[in-house]
């Protein structure tokens, strides 16, 4: 729309371009930072996925639009009767400090409208509730004490309370940006009558509300979420508001508030919500997973994550140059679920010996390792070793700079043993026993610092699993899913001039069995595709396998690898339905 490239030729040419001469300087803490604590709490954590004794599907945030409560209903029922008598600011941040989470986001205003602070820039808000105290100066102040940064996320697209918001289509029918569709996903290009409505909303609550939490609060950061329920020059008319309200440009701002394509205005990107895999991203990002798989408190999802995936979700995301913002959701009176207390206990117990490998840490430029990960501060280069070698060798690969010395970070007298194979490899000598279960960490301290080998390297002794999020994407159009379990796959694959490929070397000749892990986005799509890996090509008739049942596995045969390099290629062949297969990996299996 016009109005969007006003809006844009506006930034570009005054405030926005502003605001980036000191953005490294604002940035600072957040790239040094690393790890964060992301809360949900609001009315909808006291029925916790429940209403009315049924339970409701998805995030229990989202109790009012799954539920379809009139707001009246809502109002007298969630947010009137409101009052977590057992909040405790301090003991929120506590948690978060013992986990080793340095900064602290939380919903100051959900999609329910709701602002949980005292608002008199729009007084739809806490004093509504029985419970007539702030929570947010509260922990403000908690954060300062413990010395976390601290911020919102605050729901400027997405509202159910005010009459011109996109979203509630149950109270108000006519209103586009909720589940029904009206006027289609991009309605601002069907139902111009509304975008009248649209700015009114946005400068009588978004703007006001978030330029309030400023003055009252002074945030390090502010966060936002659903960008696609308004149109571009709205949100870009948003993240100027916030700018005029900090004219020193120091909060940071997340990706979700002003982005068209592939691009944003914000200070970083997001990748999706709960990810479990990342594709390669440039720049500062960060992704938020959760202790369970709600983002709101839930009294049905009652499966948490183990401790062993935060730490090894934190180097995974610290060694593609992300950040975590954990979350958890507190309960409705105010107190955290015991077992969220244990994950964040079990997660800083891992950090408070080997932190040092997170905080200030940043990418490598080192190949895909087949025990783990790797992250760099300085000149010291990390190994986060997720699988201990049973023979106690380990093969750093394409590491071409001097190692000067190694130790074991839980153990910085156990000194490490180490060897140059030949001009690309290291080789370690670690001790029989892994210090750490989940994930022991070795520092290396390297000299003369050398560009390394990018050709990946792989364990001609084990199972290798070459992820699609890992390969080289040839072609024009193919993108990722989010990185959820069974969506970190490589999608809009429809032409043969799209194809994967992974670089890779051996150190010795090598026989295995080749799998494809897969499934589809269609219900109709099946086809061929073709593995072909050191000139031995297998081809794969698949079947339909929608993403919603999980990843099938195709068994595609043997073959011999020799030592040196080679190249293995994911190519299509033909297919039917909307596209090619999603494919997730290629392994290669020792049988």
């Amino acid at each position: 729309m016009q109005q969007d490239k006003d809006e844009l030729r506006k930034a570009y040419d005054g405030w926005w371009t502003a605001s980036q001469k000191n953005k490294e300087q604002r940035m600072s803490w957040y790239n040094e930072a690393k790890f964060g604590c992301f809360i949900h709490w609001g009315p909808y954590s006291v029925p916790a996925g429940l209403w009315k004794n049924k339970m409701q599907s998805g995030y229990t945030e989202h109790l009012m639009r799954k539920a379809r409560i009139p707001l009246e209903e809502y109002k007298k029922e969630l947010i009137l009767p409101f009052n977590p008598t057992e909040f405790d600011a301090e003991e929120w941040m506590r948690h978060a400090s013992e986990a080793g989470m340095r900064y602290f986001v939380i919903t100051a205003k959900h999609h329910d409208g709701f602002a949980m602070y005292p608002s008199d820039a729009y007084p739809y808000d806490i004093r509504l509730s029985k419970f007539q105290k702030d929570p947010m100066e509260a922990l403000s102040r908690a954060a300062k004490k413990y010395g976390i940064k601290f911020g919102f996320y605050y729901s400027h697209a997405f509202d159910w309370e005010h009459p011109d918001a996109p979203g509630n289509d149950w109270d108000y029918p006519t209103n586009p940006g909720g589940d029904k569709l009206v006027g289609g996903k991009n309605w601002w290009l069907e139902r111009k009558d509304f975008l009248a409505n649209a700015e009114k909303y946005v400068n009588e609550k978004s703007i006001p509300q978030i330029q309030e939490l400023i003055r009252k609060y002074d945030p390090d950061i502010l966060w936002f979420d659903t960008p696609q329920k308004l149109p571009l020059y709205l949100n870009i008319r948003i993240l100027e508001a916030i700018r005029q309200a900090d004219p020193q440009n120091k909060i940071v701002v997340n990706g979700r508030l002003a982005r068209f394509g592939s691009n944003n205005i914000g200070d970083y990107r997001n990748t999706g919500d709960r990810s479990a895999f990342f594709f390669p991203t440039e720049g500062a990002w960060e992704s938020i997973p959760t202790t369970n798989e709600s983002y709101g408190y839930s009294v049905v999802d009652t499966v948490r994550k183990p401790v062993s995936f935060f730490v090894q979700l934190l180097p995974s995301a610290t060694s593609k140059g992300g950040n975590i913002l954990m979350n958890v959701g507190p309960m409705g009176n105010g107190r955290w679920d015991k077992r969220d207390i244990e994950v964040f206990q079990g997660i800083g117990q891992w950090l408070k010996v080997n932190g040092e490998s997170i905080y200030g840490a940043q990418r490598t430029n080192l190949p895909i390792q087949p025990w783990g990960v790797t992250t760099l501060k300085g000149d010291t280069l990390y190994a986060h070793v997720f699988h201990w070698p049973a023979d106690g060798k380990l093969i750093i690969g394409g590491l071409r700079s001097d190692i000067g010395k190694g130790w074991l970070v839980a153990d910085k007298k156990a000194a490490i043993r180490f060897k140059r194979l030949n001009a690309d490899d290291y080789e370690l000598t670690l001790p029989a026993n892994a210090p750490d279960s989940m994930n022991s960490v070795i520092a290396l301290v390297l000299n003369n610092r050398k560009v390394p080998n990018p050709i990946r390297l792989i364990d001609h002794k084990q199972s290798n699993t070459l992820y699609t999020f890992d390969s080289e994407l040839q072609g024009r159009g193919l993108g990722y899913g989010d990185g959820k379990p069974n969506r970190n796959y490589v999608t809009k694959w429809k032409n043969t001039n799209q194809w994967m490929k992974w670089n890779l070397r051996s150190s010795a000749p090598v026989e295995y069995t080749v799998y494809l892990d897969y499934n589809t986005q269609g219900k109709n799509d099946t086809g061929t595709v073709v593995v072909e890996i050191a000139g031995q090509k297998l081809e794969a008739n698949y079947s339909t396998y929608p993403e919603q049942k999980g990843t099938n596995s195709l068994r595609l045969g043997k073959v011999k690898l020799p030592k040196g390099s080679f190249e293995c290629s994911l190519k299509g062949k033909q297919y039917q339905g909307s596209q090619y297969m999603t494919p997730i990996a290629v392994r290669l299996e020792k049988e």
